[in-house]
């Protein structure tokens, strides 16, 4: 259902990450909204790694609600706010992800929502 495109032609991706995903005609497809670290009772979790491992269980959840898991995700979108954060998130990522290897951008941005809010993860999925 999902075929991974990394052409010969151009330097391989620097991680684990795919150069661009095609979909199979007639997929269902997920876009998920931009996900934080807040808790129900709107408190932001603490801490760079903390935050990224909540969002990715977030991910999930909403991922499972569609019948998908995170085999489904064909783009992520990461919005850090520190550049030092970028080796921490791809440890995570890749611990999390187990090998799938989604189309992935990553923006280092001058703020999000919060102050104490440090990563912003979208995502689109695709399930036959």
């Amino acid at each position: 259902m999902l075929t991974y495109h990394n052409p010969m032609d151009l330097p391989p991706p620097s991680n684990l990450i795919s150069q661009a995903i095609e979909v199979a005609p007639g997929a269902r497809w997920l876009y998920i909204s931009g996900q934080i670290a807040v808790r129900p009772d709107g408190t932001v979790v603490e801490g760079v790694e903390a935050q990224m491992e909540d969002i990715w269980k977030k991910i999930l959840c909403i991922l499972e609600s569609a019948g998908m898991g995170y085999e489904n995700l064909v783009k992520i979108g990461i919005f850090l706010t520190c550049e030092e954060d970028i080796l921490t998130f791809r440890e995570v990522r890749d611990r999390v992800l187990s090998g799938v290897k989604p189309a992935s951008t990553l923006l280092i941005v001058k703020g999000l929502a919060r102050p104490d809010m440090l990563v912003e993860i979208e995502a689109v999925a695709a399930a036959t």
